[in-house]
């Protein structure tokens, strides 16, 4: 049997993704990153929103009633507290620390409102891209709570949580509560105390980035300083180092769909003719059919 071993292949930083300041929902004011327009989706990823905020205006009108077609929504808190309500009749409870993953298929009506009125309220919601012949599958929800989401630390004060995927770090391995998804996201929270680095494993036929949300951390000499995606090259891993202050980020990998977008707001199909099908079953009460 042939032991060697197979050949470390570095990813190094393609492009950074600097995130624009944005308002969705009711005026909920965000960072975006992926999807702010221009080449910055990164398949089968099509937009990281972040929001924090300890300023009740900036939050508290939320995301009324609004439609989805054809991907699935992620809303990942760290802090604070949503309301989720749906045309399914599911009611969930966000906490810091939960995960919401909802596939809205077909379609899906949804809201999520701030359950506090003043604290802080902070968190990421993304995008991941469903197949064609996916596009049309009927909607599911999953509300994960904290306690369900694993998480490891190392010796040298690093943690990492994970929310979708598995992942192997320094001989430990962690699965997330999420599996089973066409595109087999990889989904991890990272966080490294100052002047110390890991070495993580990346899914050598995924595209893959890292989303900096706290300090600023270094992959191959290259700084990634707080909002910025940084798009990774292919390969199956990448060493991220942390600078003089804690260094907290996200990780996301996934298998590429590789086929044609055609978007308008919430709608994301593969032909604007679908879109336009879309937005006329929202108008006509059908979309959730």
């Amino acid at each position: 049997m042939n032991s060697a071993t197979i050949q470390s292949l570095p990813c190094t930083i393609a492009r950074l993704i600097p995130a624009i300041d944005a308002q969705d929902g009711a005026g909920v004011k965000l960072k975006r990153s992926l999807g702010r327009g221009g080449n910055t989706r990164v398949d089968p990823f099509l937009m990281l929103d972040a929001f924090s905020s300890a300023n009740p205006n900036d939050y508290i009108a939320g995301f009324p009633a609004h439609p989805h077609r054809g991907f699935e929504t992620v809303t990942y808190m760290l802090e604070g507290h949503l309301i989720h309500r749906d045309h399914m009749g599911n009611e969930g409870n966000l906490k810091s620390g939960g995960v919401q993953w909802m596939t809205a298929g077909r379609g899906v009506i949804h809201e999520e409102r701030p359950k506090l009125t003043n604290g802080v309220m902070r968190g990421f919601q993304l995008w991941v891209n469903l197949p064609a012949d996916e596009k049309m599958k009927p909607a599911f929800y999953q509300d994960i709570p904290a306690e369900q989401v694993p998480s490891i630390s190392l010796p040298n004060g690093i943690t990492v949580k994970a929310i979708a995927g598995s992942i192997n770090v320094e001989g430990l391995s962690l699965q997330g509560p999420i599996s089973g998804i066409t595109t087999e996201p990889v989904f991890i929270d990272v966080t490294l105390p100052s002047n110390t680095h890991i070495n993580l494993p990346i899914t050598t036929d995924h595209q893959a980035f890292i989303y900096q949300f706290e300090g600023e951390s270094c992959i191959n000499d290259t700084p990634v300083e707080p909002h910025n995606a940084a798009v990774l090259t292919q390969g199956n891993t990448v060493t991220v180092v942390s600078g003089d202050k804690t260094s907290r980020f996200l990780v996301l990998s996934g298998k590429p769909i590789n086929e044609p977008i055609a978007q308008y707001g919430p709608f994301v199909m593969n032909t604007m003719e679908e879109v336009e099908q879309a937005i006329q079953d929202y108008q006509n009460g059908t979309l959730t059919d």
